[in-house]
């Protein structure tokens, strides 16, 4: 799946805008790169843990010539730990049901207000 195929299903299953729930990636995507630059730990309950591991320096091997050592840098690098019900929606195969049951809730919520405005405007003709 890609950020445009996210973006669609996001959609469908909210009942929002392409360009809103485009808008909402990019911010949320903004805000975590933001903090992990900062150093801070973002942690989604359930879901997983963002965060920036410091790479130790080491000594590598070129590929195209093995004898050659090359001096590899410490760096920073970011690294994600999967929560429990991510590991378990992994391994079952299912998505958690109380995300369903909220996405489901969001939705229908949606279709009864259109319905409304839709009668509104139907009655005011």
């Amino acid at each position: 799946m890609n950020k445009a195929e996210l973006i669609d299903a996001v959609a469908e299953a909210t009942a929002l805008s392409k360009t809103q729930v485009d808008d909402v990636l990019k911010a949320v995507l903004a805000t975590i790169t933001s903090e992990l630059s900062k150093g801070n730990k973002i942690t989604l309950v359930g879901f997983g843990t963002f965060e920036r591991r410091n790479r130790k320096g080491r000594i590598g091997v070129n590929p195209q010539n093995p004898t050659q050592k090359i001096k590899i840098p410490p760096k920073k690098a970011p690294a994600f730990s999967p929560g429990s019900e991510l590991k378990e929606a992994v391994q079952t195969g299912k998505a958690p049901v109380l995300a369903k049951k909220k996405i489901a809730a969001k939705k229908a919520a949606v279709s009864q207000n259109k319905a409304k405005s839709a009668k509104k405007a139907k009655a005011k003709k």
